[in-house]
């Protein structure tokens, strides 16, 4: 399957197959064999950027075989002893990056390897001491992507924690920052974002990490349309484990990150927003409604409290409960006019209502409930009005 697409149905068929089939005069869905009320095949974007991801990792492997026709992968015992040389050598020269080269690839052949040295003695420490006392660009970003690697098989993140954010001998924040911003790989720019969510684990943690110089505007730049889609994923998780505080909340507000959230949400389908994605922006839209700034910033705005409204019942239960919690902040907390008329204007109260009969959590009934008391509107009664208008209103 190279270009899924899905049929009314919500099944997904290779584009060509699938237009073999109705062009051969079918009205049915091949598996289902529902009667097709539409013969429009929409593309099915998540599938396809998996079948990408699977695709480049099939590519990756053929050539990292042909690479290894002429430089194979160490073996443990190898590695240990690359280790035990490059620990001594401060000094990051060629030789050094050549020996780092070699873990890396080593790091991207098994899952075993990669548990293998996140369990060797003094090898995260020493990665930690790279990324404190070098700056070539280079250098930085094979050693971020060596530890990005092995993150998910150290267990403790918290002493990670403590190696990058609390020894005052080094500063590796800058190196992180300095990869994000200059990484000329987007893998090592994603990688460095999630060291960063990955030691966000406290009050703390994420102060140190959101006051450091630049970081925060770096990570609202990341979440940019233009960038690529698992970047802005990345950015976005770090960015929400990051503004717990209100302080950072207000700052995110002045660094415009409401219009790039409001960007995300309008985006076409085209453009590689998945639905993770839209999750993470409605999930950062709600953070930041909860500060009096990030309200007044999204009510001056209504193209943004329109473009929460069409989230409601499309995307899923977690972004409709998002997008429930950012209208109560502003309709029902900051009580703004202007939000009102958006969701009046939007059909928001039909939404609403049907929230309320469906199965949703007792904290999004209670918030639905109480939007539609600002609203002035009688649930049963309206509900009653609605049940013959059942099916039009179902596709929300």
């Amino acid at each position: 399957m190279k270009s899924p697409v899905s049929l009314c149905t919500g099944v997904t068929y290779d584009r060509t197959s699938i237009q073999r089939w109705l062009d051969n005069g079918n009205n049915t869905c091949p598996l289902t064999m529902q009667v097709l009320r539409s013969k429009e095949v929409v593309p099915n974007r998540n599938l396809q950027r998996l079948i990408k991801t699977w695709s480049d990792s099939v590519q990756h492997h053929r050539t990292h075989r042909v690479d290894s026709a002429t430089t194979s992968v160490p073996s443990q015992d190898e590695i240990k002893c690359i280790v035990k040389d490059i620990e001594t050598e401060k000094d990051p020269d060629r030789c050094c990056f050549d020996a780092l080269s070699k873990i890396l690839c080593f790091a991207e052949e098994s899952v075993e390897n990669r548990e293998f040295l996140a369990k060797m003695d003094g090898f995260v420490q020493m990665l930690v001491d790279f990324l404190g006392d070098n700056k070539s660009i280079d250098f930085i970003e094979q050693v971020i992507r060596v530890l990005e690697l092995i993150l998910i098989k150290m267990g403790d993140y918290k002493q990670l924690m403590t190696l990058l954010l609390k020894n005052k001998n080094v500063d590796c924040l800058s190196s992180l920052l300095l990869a994000l911003q200059r990484g000329r790989s987007v893998d090592s720019r994603i990688g460095s974002v999630r060291i960063m969510e990955s030691i966000a684990m406290d009050a703390e943690s994420n102060l140190l990490i959101a006051e450091k110089d630049g970081l925060l505007s770096e990570l609202v730049k990341s979440i940019g349309l233009e960038t690529d889609p698992s970047l802005i994923e990345a950015s976005l998780s770090c960015l929400i484990a990051i503004s717990k505080s209100k302080r950072v909340k207000v700052k995110l507000v002045h660094l415009k990150t409401i219009p790039e959230l409001k960007n995300i949400l309008r985006a076409e389908p085209n453009t590689g927003v998945s639905n993770s994605i839209t999750e993470k922006a409605l999930k950062l839209l709600e953070t930041v409604s909860s500060c009096k700034e990030g309200r007044v910033e999204m009510c001056g705005d209504m193209a943004c409290i329109e473009a929460v409204l069409q989230k409601l019942f499309k995307v899923s239960v977690e972004a409709t409960e998002h997008a429930v919690t950012i209208l109560w902040s502003v309709c029902y907390l900051f009580r703004d006019g202007k939000a009102r008329e958006a969701v009046t204007n939007s059909n928001g109260l039909t939404k609403i209502l049907l929230l309320m009969q469906s199965n949703c959590s007792p904290a999004v009934r209670q918030m639905s409930a109480d939007l539609l008391k600002i609203f002035k509107v009688n649930s049963k009664s309206c509900l009653s009005s609605y049940d013959t208008k059942t099916t039009h209103i179902m596709p929300f």
